[in-house]
C-alpha cells in the first residue's frame, strides 16, 4: 500500500477552453448581429445590403448556440 495517496481529495474539475464560455461568445455573435443591422441600414453599397440578411442570421443562430454554452 502506497501511504503518499490522499484519497480524500477532491477531484480537479476539467479545464475549459476560456473561448467557449457563454459571456464570450453571446458578445461576439451580438456584434454580428450589429454589423448585420449596420449593412443593412447603410446606403452606399449593393453588396454590404445584399449580405446583411445573411449576417444578420449567421448572428442570430450564433447567438441561439453560445446560450447553450455553460457560464
Amino acid at each position: 500500500m502506497n501511504a503518499d495517496i490522499d484519497i480524500a481529495a477532491p477531484a480537479q474539475p476539467p479545464r475549459r477552453i476560456r473561448i467557449l464560455r457563454r459571456g464570450p461568445l453571446e458578445t461576439i455573435a451580438s456584434g454580428v448581429i450589429a454589423a448585420g443591422v449596420v449593412m443593412l441600414m447603410q446606403p452606399f453599397s449593393m453588396t454590404l445590403y445584399g449580405w446583411s440578411l445573411v449576417t444578420t442570421l449567421a448572428g442570430t443562430i450564433a447567438f441561439t448556440i453560445a446560450s447553450r454554452f455553460p457560464e
